[in-house]
């Protein structure tokens, strides 16, 4: 099982953390390892090695089919689960790592980085490229998108990836995060929604 992730797909997000409104003319794509994984409710425990994680909310597709290079066009027939996932960073971690150019995965695929809701079917919803989504922290909504503004739809990202890695039944995509991230502290409670049901639930230890 894979975790593939796309950084950098909100405007407003890339504007938050690069202080200009970025747009990359490609998916920039990272991947976290199997043990990034964290569901089922558990709670997430800061690292040691870190003193500013930030909580990035994203939709997440859950991968249903092999498939290698697949057509844009046949690229829905590939998942048919998604969730609200949180992709954990290092923040600091992560501008150290940039500054001098070194790669930056350590910042973003630690263990327990990729936390990941209850899934729910596709066919639930009209259209998958206009769903809203939120992140609360003790009961306060701290980050919200819609997924009509990403910059790479969903089949595009499957299309793009699949022409480097083949997708299997299992593998996870991360689509990216919209403005609004922050830090994590001890003790908080932090709730993800999709279309106003809750799917993630979990502590901050």
């Amino acid at each position: 099982m894979k975790i593939i992730a796309v950084g950098m797909n909100y405007a407003e997000h890339n504007k938050e953390l690069d202080h200009s409104l970025i747009i990359p003319k490609e998916p920039v794509i990272f991947m976290k390892p199997d043990s990034a994984l964290l569901k089922d409710g558990k709670p997430f425990f800061i690292p040691d090695f870190s003193n500013e994680v930030h909580y990035e909310t994203e939709l997440v597709a859950k991968i249903c089919r092999l498939g290698k290079t697949i057509p844009q066009r046949f690229a829905s027939r590939y998942y048919d689960e998604v969730t609200v996932g949180i992709d954990f960073t290092a923040r600091d971690l992560q501008r150290q790592f940039r500054a001098v150019g070194n790669p930056w995965e350590i910042s973003k695929g630690f263990d327990n980085s990729a936390a990941i809701g209850k899934f729910v079917p596709v066919s639930k919803f009209a259209d998958i490229q206009d769903l809203n989504f939120y992140l609360t922290i003790d009961e306060q909504k701290v980050q919200r998108g819609n997924t009509a503004d990403m910059l790479f739809k969903l089949d595009e990202i499957i299309a793009y990836v699949s022409r480097f890695f083949t997708l299997k039944i299992g593998d996870l995509i991360f689509t990216g995060t919209p403005v609004g991230v922050g830090m994590v502290a001890v003790g908080q409670h932090l709730k993800g929604y999709l279309e106003e049901e809750k799917l993630l639930d979990f502590y901050i230890r």
